[in-house]
Order: C-alpha cells, then structure tokens, then sequence
C-alpha cells in the first residue's frame, strides 16, 4: 500500500511547503486539485518538484475533456522533466452540469458522451505528445498534422506519464478505459442510477468485484504483468493512528494500492493547519 495526501486549499505557497513536508513523514505522493478557475495546479506542482526529491506529485484530478491535449502535455512533461520522473496524471471527465453549476461559469456542458469522446481522443494524443516524435492524428475532436520542426522534449516516465483514470463500476466502457490506463479512481453507480462523484454506497466488497474485473481485462489486453494502481480516498483520524489504519485496512484486503488521504469538509481558513496536523502524523499504515 501506498499514501497519498490531497491538499485540498488553494494556497500555492502553501502546497509547496505541504509538499515538503508529506515527504519527510514518509507519504509516497503529494496532489492537488485542479479547477476552472483557480490556482494553477501545475504551476504548483512544478515549484514542488524543484522542492523535493521522492515524493510522486499529481492532481486530483484533471479534467482532461476541457484541456487541450499538447498544453496539457507540454505542462505535464515540464514538471515530469523537474521532478525526474515524479509525476501521476489523474484524469476524468469532468464534473456534469448538473451536478456542479460551477464548473460551467464559463462555457456549456457539451454532455457526457462527448466530454467521453474527447477523454478517449486526449488520451491517445498524449501518449504520442510525451514521446516527442512525429505523428499524426484525425479526431473527431482533435487533429494533429505531422511536423519534424520544434519538437518539444519527451516527458522522463516512458512509454507515458503514468496515468490514472476515473472508471463507474459497473459500466463496462468507462472501466474498460481506466483498465487499459495506469490506474483506476473509483467511481460507483448500479444500475438504474445517476452517476455522482460521491460514489454513494461503494464499499471494498464492491471495490474487490471490480479490481478483479479488471485484472481479468488487463490479462486480456496482455497487461497483466504492469504495474498498475488502485486508489481509494478517504478521511482516517490524526490523532489515533490504530483508528486509521482500521479504515484503510479493508481496503487494502480488497486489493486497493494506493490510499488517498483528503478532507473536503475542512473550511479554507483551516486548511492549512488541519493539513500540517494530519501530514505530521504520517500515513494511516494498513
């Protein structure tokens, strides 16, 4: 198992030093959120890779179907190339009108199928964007005409950044993506219900139907044998570290890999203080 610890403010000042800090009390990866309009994550993350030296940094998460591909890569590359080979991608599609008005001040919500269509076509272009070399690409969404002038440099982690990827169990084409990517962020929703980013429900008995799932697809695609991360986040006590570890404990039987701490409830001007509590008291170990 390893830990992940989600700044959930928006100071970048702050995420650097928190950064710093996750690393010296042995968390294996620092994250932070990335919105519409707010701090720029990357910019972030690429002060944070310059600040420490092991520790895995990414977002939580992207929103990959409202980022144009090559910006996101050639932002990407640039903190994989500072850190060295430090950085996760987390991807999504974005959270649905419906659900969040806020994420829309600025454009429509294109829908479901198409932000879909457009994570897949991301996908693809930035696996050829990281290795740096010619290529081209015809989209419905995207394109790409082959040049051999200006070629950025290839991202450190070849042959991608790796990359995590939100899948709704039970749905067989939202798994199948994040199965055939370098990770899985859980997202739940039986049939005959709405999908929501809360995953209402989910425990790590379903968790231990889907990882199967998905190692039985991977062994099919001929994956079998790479590594590949399953997340799960959640809020364990600062305080009482027998507490926290028995609720990571049942994830970690269901197969989870990576367990990432966060607490979304805590107010901004608190922030700051409950994350430099929770981070001192080290990873809530299984």
């Amino acid at each position: 198992m390893e830990y992940g610890f989600i700044y959930t403010g928006s100071d970048p000042e702050v995420a650097v030093e928190l950064s710093k800090l996750a690393e010296a009390h042995g968390w294996h990866g620092f994250f932070v959120w990335e919105g519409i309009w707010a701090t720029d994550p990357w910019a972030t993350l690429a002060a944070a890779a310059v600040s420490t030296s092991t520790i895995r940094l990414g977002t939580m998460l992207t929103p990959v179907p409202r980022r144009r591909p090559w910006e996101l890569a050639g932002q990407t590359m640039t903190v994989d190339r500072l850190s060295h080979g430090r950085v996760i991608l987390s991807a999504g599609l974005g959270v649905p009108e419906a659900v969040e008005t806020r994420f829309w001040i600025f454009e429509s919500d294109p829908g479901r199928r198409e932000r879909a269509e457009r994570l897949d076509e991301s996908l693809e272009m930035l696996e050829h964007l990281w290795r740096a070399e010619p290529f081209t690409f015809d989209g419905a969404h995207y394109r790409a005409a082959r040049t051999d002038q200006m070629l950025p440099l290839p991202s450190v982690q070849q042959p991608r950044i790796p990359t995590w990827v939100v899948g709704v169990w039970p749905r067989p084409k939202s798994m199948r993506r994040a199965a055939l990517a370098d990770g899985w962020i859980p997202n739940f929703a039986p049939p005959g219900t709405e999908i929501t980013p809360e995953a209402p429900g989910y425990s790590p008995a379903i968790a231990r139907e889907a990882i199967d799932w998905i190692r039985r697809e991977r062994e099919a695609a001929g994956l079998g044998d790479r590594p590949y991360a399953i997340t799960q986040e959640g809020t364990t006590s600062a305080t009482d570290a027998v507490a926290a570890a028995s609720v990571v404990t049942p994830w970690a039987d269901a197969g989870v890999t990576w367990w990432l701490e966060s607490d979304w409830s805590v107010p901004a001007d608190e922030v700051e203080a409950k994350a430099r509590v929770r981070i001192e008291a080290g990873p809530p170990a299984a």
